[in-house]
């Protein structure tokens, strides 16, 4: 469908907010593509990243990046608009598996310690969600562990808002060049790449 030019706006932002993160980002993966011309169903925008390399082992570090870059977009509305829309809702999905993988997987919380609250899943259980599977720690601990989520979460979207205000200036220029052109490519890209490594 068509967007209305007030969401064409909004989509901007939100697609350099993607885009901005990830290229003041080390080691993030690069920006190939962005655009605001709506890809399929319930996408009114797309960023394309390339990887740089085969990667078989991630650090905290580069996990909470990875987030950071999915949350860029939302940021990127909140500085600009003072609110929050819905384009967000398939980037938290990631945002929060990323998280609880963080804290329940991989043992990464410094209060939960080195201990996996997530058990493998059996191949006939694969499909079932975790609450219809036998848990194996008390109401306590899944308390800590919602806790623990959300901290992770806001404290990455704090830090994405703090990266796209201090690079307010290079975030308004590219969303008013995406919302002219509605495709920017790797080429085009790289003038505000070097934008963001001058003014940081």
């Amino acid at each position: 469908r068509l967007l209305n030019p007030k969401e064409r706006e909004i989509v901007a932002y939100h697609e350099m907010g993607h885009a901005l993160v990830a290229m003041s980002t080390p080691g993030a993966d690069s920006v190939h593509k962005v655009s605001i011309i709506p890809r399929g169903i319930g996408a009114l925008g797309y960023t394309i990243q390339r990887p740089t390399e085969d990667r078989f082992l991630m650090t905290r570090e580069e996990l909470e990046n990875k987030m950071a870059v999915l949350i860029g977009g939302r940021a990127a509305e909140y500085i600009i608009f003072n609110h929050l829309s819905t384009g967000a809702a398939d980037d938290l999905a990631k945002i929060t598996d990323i998280a609880r993988s963080i804290v329940m997987r991989y043992g990464m919380d410094d209060k939960l310690g080195h201990v996996s609250y997530e058990s493998e899943r059996a191949p006939f259980l694969a499909g079932m969600p975790q609450s219809a599977r036998e848990r194996e720690y008390s109401d306590g601990t899944a308390r800590e562990i919602d806790q623990a989520v959300r901290e992770l979460i806001q404290r990455v979207f704090e830090r994405t808002v703090a990266l796209l205000q201090r690079q307010r200036s290079v975030l308004e220029a590219s969303a008013r060049r995406l919302l002219e052109k509605e495709t920017l490519t790797e080429s085009e890209l790289v003038v505000f790449k070097q934008q963001l490594l001058a003014a940081a």
